[in-house]
């Protein structure tokens, strides 16, 4: 049995082909970008086309057909049994990932409201892999699902109860990001009762508190604006200033756009690339040290508080574009926290896979473990373990 896993974006769509027999492994791994924008690019293995993408039928189209082409290589594409899709919003419905039926795609486009940018995204890559690969069966796999067992002391707004009734509430994202993390350090360590604090530090990024395996609070709200300074997300602002922008004549569209688009790093430094940063930080520049300061401040906030939650930590994770790949990131971030049994080791930091991933140093208390992430195998795992009870 095969399982193709989809991430369809609004102008990408990546792909994942994976065998399935009592274990995954990959067999392919490619992307189709710049879709609906001209001349667009889809890569795989050693393949790259060039050709006009114009919708996400059209990447289907040319993922079906690349497979078939190369049938003796990868296998045939009527041996992809479940189509397995990355859904951003799964709103208080989904909790565990779900086979997709006609009222599971009116729900999905129910959410449209909750993530604008990705749910309308994701829906298509659905409609188009019922179309390219009708005999497989379609599982939907929600970012928000591992976030549901977050008590409602921690999810809930101090706001008229009106409004958590229509589903006004912390939802939080990266889930499947932070839900294989979790389970690859509990696999790592040898433990399943570990108090956890995942970080997974991308362009978005997120944090989650997370014990014996189950998320107990995370930095993203409602939306995906809240708690840490991101590539170009603001993180958490005092609602004030949004109201004092709006009563100055600031329109939403143009407030959603700052906050969104305009904010975080690129705000700070006039980069949202952590590499960009990092230059300017090597080389004195102020503004991309008050960035680094800032960006890496607000990580500590969130490590001082979530082991208040879990009443101490067992270990960190770092994960994703800049947690795997940013050594400064990860020994600021960290950095002064030895009074709570935290400490890098400056020259394992520098090479993590050298040492298995872990960087504390001998007196660390608590470890530090960089894990990078893998969304499309835990989904392809979550879609298996779905396979045993449906197929």
């Amino acid at each position: 049995m095969k399982i193709l896993v989809i991430n369809a974006g609004s102008s990408s769509l990546k792909f994942e082909l994976f065998d399935a027999t009592k274990e995954l492994k990959s067999r392919l791994r490619g992307l189709a970008e710049r879709i609906g924008e001209g001349e667009g690019i889809f890569h795989a293995a050693d393949t790259e086309i060039t050709a006009p993408i114009p919708d996400h039928q059209a990447a289907m189209r040319i993922l079906k057909e690349y497979l078939e082409e190369n049938a003796e290589k990868f296998g045939s594409p009527d041996e992809i049994r479940m189509v397995g899709h990355r859904v951003v919003h799964g709103g208080n419905t989904f909790v565990e990932p779900t086979l997709i039926t006609n009222r599971v795609k009116e729900k999905i486009r129910s959410l449209f409201h909750l993530a604008p940018l990705h749910n309308p995204a994701n829906l298509k890559g659905i409609e188009m892999a019922e179309k390219f690969f009708p005999a497989a069966k379609q599982v939907a796999v929600f970012d928000t699902a591992f976030h549901q067992s977050i008590p409602e002391r921690e999810h809930r707004y101090a706001i008229p109860g009106t409004y958590y009734r229509q589903g006004i509430r912390q939802y939080g994202f990266h889930g499947i990001s932070h839900q294989y993390v979790s389970r690859k350090a509990a696999e790592l360590l040898g433990r399943n009762d570990l108090r956890l604090i995942t970080l997974h530090l991308g362009n978005g990024a997120s944090m989650a508190a997370v014990k014996n395996g189950k998320s107990m609070a995370t930095t993203m709200g409602f939306g995906p604006l809240a708690g840490l300074v991101m590539g170009t997300r603001s993180g958490d602002i005092d609602p004030s200033v949004l109201l004092y922008l709006l009563r100055g004549g600031m329109s939403v569209d143009d407030l959603d756009k700052m906050l969104n688009k305009q904010s975080g790093l690129k705000a700070l430094f006039g980069s949202n690339d952590m590499r960009d940063v990092e230059a300017g930080y090597a080389s004195g520049d102020p503004k991309a040290r008050l960035a680094l300061n800032i960006y890496t401040g607000r990580i500590r906030k969130y490590i001082g508080a979530y082991m208040a939650l879990l009443s101490g930590a067992d270990a960190l994770v770092f994960t994703a574009g800049i947690g795997e790949h940013s050594a400064l990131v990860r020994e600021k971030s960290v950095e002064g926290l030895d009074f709570a049994g935290i400490e890098i080791d400056k020259q394992k930091n520098q090479n993590p896979a050298k040492y298995g991933g872990e960087v504390q140093s001998a007196r660390s208390k608590v470890k530090i473990l960089v894990i990078p992430t893998r969304e499309e195998q835990e989904i392809a795992r979550q879609c298996l373990n779905l396979a045993h009870e449906i197929l």
